[in-house]
């Protein structure tokens, strides 16, 4: 017998909360970013931009 067309009543499944970061957790994200961006910006002018002088 085929069960295609036979409806099964489950519940629903259980929606998951969406994940929220502590306020440390926030701080420390938020430097992370600001010491990658000086990195990037000093990476930047030591390797790619061309000085002046030359």
């Amino acid at each position: 017998m085929d069960d295609n067309n036979i409806v099964k009543f489950q519940r629903p499944k259980p929606k998951k909360q969406p994940r929220t970061l502590s306020p440390a957790q926030r701080k420390a994200l938020l430097g992370l970013a600001a010491i990658a961006g000086i990195f990037l910006v000093w990476a930047y002018y030591q390797y790619v931009a061309v000085s002046p002088g030359q």
